[in-house]
């Protein structure tokens, strides 16, 4: 039977009971080839995942698979699932979710970021995109002989989509490239960033330049348009431009301030008042003769970057239009990707010669200029690479190009398969050119190991790396510096790693963007300029101000899966002597209930840390610690002294608690008390000590380890802590009774690697907590009614790698 007239295609059908295909009405046919391109993409982004590439790898490969290249030479299918009297309606919401998009794009991009990386970034720009066009323009007069149909458009039409489609860089999905291979924040993806941007900006105008001259998508003559329309076009193109930039964005400036954190709003108003400009931009630039897209990209670029507006903006039309609308984009480009098309020999070459110009334009003209700036071999051939980068945005150009009959099936194959090829190439070549990031080494992680908070170094300096997730975090952080800081010569350094997540969120990149600063990952002295709104900054810095502690602040910002790369990082270089890492739990007052203050894959964070630390990890678990931070930090003479409990049962966890005790025991404002098991008999001790690996057994005189750290303790705090001895076989029951009194804040416990018949007992049942210890789950248990704050310590030493575990 034939389709039927789009005319008479209704809405939606019957039902089966009626006899109705629903296949055969417009919106069950649109539910089930969105299910189908959704489904094909997501399971391709999954095979590729361990390659690296980014997700529009995928989602570009699952519309050519849909399309004739593959599944579609089955024309039954075709005609079943994409008929063709529903192109016009896949393209229409497709349209949608591109026009969308294209306003994130523009919301990316950050036009000041050209300014901040000085002239060598515009240089280098200016080289990418002026090389490849010049080798475009070159290669078109030989492409516009060589393929069929091409001879009968416009020498100028068709050098310009030439052009621009090899001297493009795909802005996002650089983005996206330079995240996933940690160099976004280094000085090479600052550059690549910025001479994006610029690229991408110069890309569109050509662009708009380009459709301004092809006229009617006609393959007449007569509708080649004037070359005084061409002008109108152009000057209308360039005075909606300076409207958006002189009068619109001014607004925008506006409705973000009055959206910012300091109001704690973002009205519903606003953000349709953002959406809708989103429309009424993409249709006056089509008014105008110009691709609906260019108006929605430049009213992208008067939403201001800096401030709360933008990323909440993001977050509520992000997953919207890049995880349901923009697949259909790619689906119905596949649908017109024909990669059957080149099948002869003379096409294979014509594919070489694109694909060859493209990339030696593109890495030769970033390559010479980069290195013209004074910057390194390698890191000038990096940029080149990832300047090769095409993706979505080299799409709608060649999606432009055929709508406007600039190019045909064979050439828009050609350009197509390019796109995919460059894109591909760029994360392998890159990572086999420049990897900043290093790896620790075995003798990286013994140097490491040397400092701990009881020795004493030139400087006397104890420094630790306290990682944060958000504001929330702080208060109980500053709260455990002030135990750690004494009151005596010995100076602390501290080093705050906030940890943000890397997603495929444009909100996630503009995170990025809003930092700024320069190596990896982020380390830098507080900046004054533009970060006195962050509560993180603002408080430590406050607290900076009060006590004898130097503190530095970074970020990290990495997806989940490689955070403890940069944390490792930052222990190595600045050689610290412990990691603090937060709970995933949180309860910020007595009688609250414990919840989830972030995401279950945070738990895989701080136990791939605990697992390969290069130094010694305590967890935090905060239960209102932070509560009266700000007494603390605005009475110095604090007259009710912290009340502080080290559990020591022994191993090297539990000395390296006692030692860390030490420290606080010699601030005057902290009482320690020291709960100590021991077991009933010597007899008993084929359990417990001997079973110790031998660096646990004894000193040269004989003497217990754990003997010797207690001793040793209770010498250097003079009597200053009271020393409790309680049974080994007790030991649950007397932690419980610590953990739920009332007389301590904070209780210190290490988390016990070491098999011992009384550890073996605590281990018989799951753990809630994998990754803390026996004693650690213990206190960490929402189940039991611990009221006081927990900190659990793992000590790192290159002898105790090999022991076992519990």
């Amino acid at each position: 039977m034939l389709p039927p007239n789009i005319t008479s295609i209704n809405t939606s059908s019957d039902g089966a009971w009626q006899g109705d295909n629903p296949l055969n009405f417009a919106f069950p046919l649109l539910i089930i080839q969105t299910a189908l391109v959704l489904l094909t993409s997501h399971c391709l982004a999954f095979l590729i995942k361990p390659l690296r590439q980014p997700k529009v790898i995928a989602e570009i490969l699952g519309g050519i698979l849909l399309g004739p290249s593959a599944l579609g030479r089955n024309k039954e299918y075709l005609h079943l699932m994409f008929p063709s009297w529903s192109t016009p309606i896949l393209e229409s919401v497709a349209s949608i979710g591109l026009l969308f998009f294209l306003f994130l794009v523009g919301l990316e991009l950050d036009l000041s970021s050209i300014r901040r990386n000085g002239k060598s970034a515009f240089k280098i720009a200016l080289a990418g995109i002026t090389l490849p066009f010049l080798l475009g323009a070159g290669v078109s007069l030989f492409l516009q002989k060589a393929v069929d149909g091409e001879s009968k458009v416009g020498y100028g039409q068709f050098i310009i989509f030439i052009g621009v489609s090899l001297s493009i860089t795909a802005f996002p999905v650089l983005a996206r490239i330079l995240a996933d291979l940690k160099l976004l924040t280094t000085q090479v993806g600052q550059t690549a960033m910025a001479a994006a941007a610029f690229n991408d900006i110069a890309a569109w105008i050509l662009l708009a330049l380009a459709v301004s001259l092809a006229g009617k998508a006609s393959g007449t003559e007569s509708h080649h348009p004037s070359s005084l329309i061409s002008i109108w076009v152009l000057i209308s193109g360039v005075a909606f431009v300076a409207f958006m930039l002189i009068v619109v964005r001014p607004i925008m400036d506006w409705v973000a301030r009055q959206c910012s954190s300091d109001n704690d709003l973002v009205d519903d108003a606003y953000i349709c008042l953002t959406l809708v400009g989103v429309m009424v931009s993409g249709f006056l630039t089509d008014l105008i003769g110009i691709h609906a897209i260019f108006g929605a990209f430049v009213f992208g670029l008067t939403i201001p970057k800096g401030g709360d507006f933008a990323v909440r903006l993001m977050k509520k039309i992000q997953d919207f239009v890049s995880g349901l609308l923009l697949p259909l984009y790619f689906a119905s480009s596949g649908l017109k990707t024909d990669v059957a098309k080149i099948r002869s020999v003379e096409a294979w070459g014509l594919l070489v010669l694109v694909i060859s110009t493209a990339c030696a334009g593109k890495i030769l003209g970033t390559f010479v200029m980069a290195l013209l700036c004074m910057i390194p071999v390698r890191e000038s051939l990096a940029l080149g690479v990832l300047m090769n980068t095409k993706g979505l945005v080299e799409l709608i150009v060649l999606n432009i190009g055929r709508e406007k009959k600039v190019l045909n099936d064979e050439m828009f194959a050609i350009l197509v398969v390019m796109a995919l090829f460059t894109t591909f190439m760029t994360t392998p070549m890159v990572m086999a050119i420049y990897k900043p990031l290093r790896r620790l080494t075995p003798q990286n992680q013994q140097g490491l190991e040397r400092q701990s908070p009881s020795s004493k170094n030139s400087k006397d300096e104890f420094k630790i790396q306290a990682c944060v997730h958000g504001p929330e975090n702080v208060p109980a952080l500053i709260n455990l510096t002030e135990l750690i800081r004494t009151t005596e010569g010995s100076t602390l350094k501290l080093y705050v790693m906030r940890l943000v997540e890397l997603t495929d969120r444009s909100s996630s990149i503009l995170t990025v963007q809003k930092t700024r600063k320069n190596g990896l990952p982020l380390v830098n002295r507080f900046r004054r300029a533009g970060m006195s709104h962050d509560q993180i900054v603002a408080s430590l810095e406050a607290y900076n101000q009060l006590r004898r502690v130097t503190i530095r602040h970074s970020t990290a910002i990495s997806a989940l899966s490689t955070m403890h790369e940069d944390i490792f990082h930052v222990a190595e270089e600045k050689r610290v002597a412990m990691i603090v890492l937060p709970f995933h739990k949180q309860r910020r007052g007595e009688g609250e209930e414990e919840i989830d203050s972030v995401s279950h894959g945070w738990r895989e964070v701080n136990r791939t840390v605990l697992l390969n630390a290069p130094c010694s990890v305590a967890v935090l678990v905060d239960r209102g610690f932070g509560s009266g931070v700000h007494q603390t930090v605005a009475e110095p003479a604090a007259t009710v002294p912290k009340m502080v409990c080290i559990v020591f049962l022994g191993g090297p966890d539990d000395r390296r608690a006692l030692d860390l005790g030490g420290r606080m025991a010699e601030n005057s404002g902290v009482k320690v008390t020291l709960v100590r098991f021991v077991h009933q008999a010597s007899g008993a001790a084929t359990g417990g000590i001997a079973e110790r690996a031998t660096s646990d057994i004894s000193t040269e005189n004989g003497i217990s380890l754990d003997e010797a750290a207690v001793d040793d303790f209770m010498r250097k705090c003079d009597g200053s802590v009271e020393c409790e001895e309680k049974v080994m076989g007790t030991v649950k029951d007397e932690v419980l009774k610590i953990g739920q009194s009332r007389d301590y804040e904070l209780v210190v416990a290490g988390k016990g690697r070491f098999p011992s018949t009384a550890l073996a007992e605590l281990a018989d049942h799951q753990p809630e907590n994998v990754g803390l210890g026996p004693i650690g789950n213990i206190l960490a248990s929402s189940d039991h009614g611990i009221l006081a704050s927990v900190l659990v310590i793992q000590q790192h030493n290159a002898a105790d790698i090999n022991e076992a575990t519990v």
